[in-house]
């Protein structure tokens, strides 16, 4: 078993990334056996949240990149998401419920990202961009109530 493994790449910030973002980590995820469906579909989600904002907001009409990074050690995943765009000025304040600068928007995304990932770290720099980190493990392989005992 591979201890450590890791992946980066740069694409476009295209609406057409996004898919491409989430299926790239989930396939990258699932070299962690112990990550069930439904943690992968997490990852999967925190990710097109991630680079979504980035093609949303980063940028505007010109267009930049993406840079994604994965790695894998041992059971833990780490991913993260960067862009070289404008950045956001307060990011506590934009990582609050509802908070958007576009009232075409709901403003749940970083809430969905935080609630999905064990830990959720938000960097930027106005003018400079921001980094998404993101840390996520399994959350166990205890036995379902349902299966008998043996």
């Amino acid at each position: 078993m591979i201890t450590e493994n890791y992946v980066t790449l740069e694409f476009p910030a295209v609406p057409e990334n996004v898919e491409f973002a989430r299926t790239v980590v989930a396939c990258f995820a699932s070299q962690i056996d112990s990550f069930t469906l439904e943690e992968i579909d997490d990852v999967k989600l925190v990710v097109s949240e991630a680079v979504s904002n980035t093609v949303l907001h980063s940028y505007g009409v010109s267009r930049g990149i993406v840079r994604l990074s994965a790695v894998r050690n041992g059971d833990v995943l780490r991913v993260t998401i960067e862009d070289f765009g404008k950045g956001i000025a307060d990011v506590e304040q934009a990582k609050e419920p509802a908070f958007t600068t576009d009232p075409d928007r709901m403003g749940m995304g970083f809430t969905i990202m935080e609630a999905l990932s064990d830990e959720l770290h938000v960097s930027s720099v106005p003018g400079e961009g921001v980094k998404v980190e993101i840390r996520k493990s399994p959350r166990g392989t205890a036995k379902s109530s349902e299966e008998p005992e043996t």
